[in-house]
């Protein structure tokens, strides 16, 4: 089963990490609880969803149903208690963090990571520009912060350390695929020079205007093959 443990965020960093990834725009509606169940619709994009939580033996398990986009506006304007965020996903590793940043009822930036299992969960070490953990803080809960608003505010800087921590994720995308594109070169390149006779790469008088010949068909084989296909 599936487990979560939740940080807060700086809000320099936040702002970063949305303007280097942009994000979606998610609004939750609540409504008051029974018995063990809850009930909130959640807007997303042009999908409604409506979910309903029950308690487990270990932890609360939610039941997701899709509704019609209008049905979900309309519900939305009739939950006592809502929430609007913008949601990012990035990368980390093997997982999947989902940067989540309030705009309603307040300004509030948190990181939500989700794990297969408890194991998983407890061996994962937070980065260095992660803040604070409050998994076990009631009152980080979208549903607590929806009801009764932001927790007490904590004050958090953005370090040195921290943003280098930050960047080094948020590079590592487009450096994997500078590598491949790396790769793709030596592949093409290889093949021409293995082509050319063991005297033509090891002789002295070589003519220079032949190596440029040489070095420019190859180049532009290259650009031939990394140019997006029209």
């Amino acid at each position: 089963m599936s487990t979560t443990r939740v940080f807060l965020l700086a809000s320099s960093l936040a702002r970063l990490i949305e303007k280097e990834r942009g994000g979606h725009r998610v609004q939750q509606g609540y409504f008051p609880d029974r018995l063990d169940r809850g009930t909130y619709v959640q807007l997303e994009g042009n999908a409604g969803h409506l979910i309903l939580v029950t308690s487990g033996p270990h932890r609360p398990a939610e039941e997701v149903a899709d509704i019609p986009l209008s049905h979900a506006e309309a519900l939305l304007e009739l939950a006592p208690a809502r929430v609007e965020c913008l949601d990012i996903r990035l990368n980390i590793g093997t997982q999947t963090a989902a940067i989540r940043r309030f705009i309603s009822p307040g300004p509030l930036d948190m990181i939500i990571m989700t794990f297969e299992d408890d194991e998983q969960a407890q061996s994962f070490q937070p980065l260095p520009w992660f803040g604070p953990e409050v998994t076990s803080e009631p009152g980080y809960r979208t549903r607590s912060i929806a009801v009764t608003g932001l927790p007490a505010v904590r004050e958090m800087e953005a370090t040195n350390i921290a943003l280098d921590s930050l960047l080094d994720t948020l590079d590592r995308r487009t450096n994997g695929r500078q590598q491949t594109q790396h790769a793709r070169a030596e592949q093409l390149i290889a093949p021409q020079l293995r082509s050319l006779a063991p005297s033509e790469l090891s002789s002295e008088d070589e003519d220079d205007t032949d190596e440029l010949a040489i070095e420019d068909s190859v180049i532009r084989e290259l650009a031939r093959s990394l140019r997006p296909p029209r």
